[in-house]
């Protein structure tokens, strides 16, 4: 009986690590056909409309890629705080990705309507998109995620709500976890300095 109590575990880790690695298989992207600064990217907003990250030049840019169903969901609240706190300097930028546990499974219009009614979101969203390393990875994250693009980083996020910070210059200067919350000074530090 001990043998079959520690053998169910042990298929269960077993199994979750084949299915896992069967549904996050990374693929190498041809970085040939990507730019090197942020500026160049051109991105659909969740209203289908075609935005280009020109717009944001002069101001820091953090990148978050969110979830509606997702244990740090509540971080909308704060991100929208540090959005309207920062403004003058700071521009929160919000891609849904259902890339973990399924846990942003509705569409664009049902996304838009759930952050500004549950959580008043008025900073840019952009379209459900794939933000891990996978063939179809969002342009700006495979520019985030690979340090030939951005610099340094090669990490794609590992959890819904991680942050990326790029300064007023277009660089990437800062990876945060989905853990750190958008208003902890390890952020607004960013901001506060002049």
């Amino acid at each position: 009986m001990k043998i079959l109590n520690y053998s169910i575990p042990i298929l269960i880790v077993v199994f979750c690590s084949i299915l896992y690695s069967y549904f996050d298989k990374n693929t190498k992207v041809d970085l040939k056909n990507f730019s090197k600064s942020i500026y160049d990217y051109e991105l659909t907003s969740i209203d289908g409309e075609k935005v280009s990250l020109k717009e944001f030049k002069g101001k820091k840019m953090l990148v978050v890629n969110v979830a509606s169903k997702c244990g740090y969901t509540y971080q909308y609240s704060d991100l929208q705080k540090l959005h309207e706190k920062y403004k003058d300097d700071l521009v929160v930028l919000g891609f849904p990705a259902n890339d973990f546990l399924w846990q942003e499974p509705a569409k664009n219009s049902q996304i838009k309507t759930f952050c500004s009614t549950k959580y008043g979101v008025t900073f840019p969203m952009f379209e459900k998109s794939v933000v891990k390393k996978k063939e179809n990875q969002n342009p700006l994250y495979v520019w985030l995620s690979n340090k030939d693009l951005n610099g340094w980083n090669n990490s794609a996020p590992s959890w819904n709500f991680c942050k990326y910070l790029i300064d007023d210059e277009g660089k990437l200067i800062e990876f945060f976890s989905q853990s750190v919350n958008p208003l902890d000074e390890k952020i607004t530090n960013y901001f506060d300095k002049k």
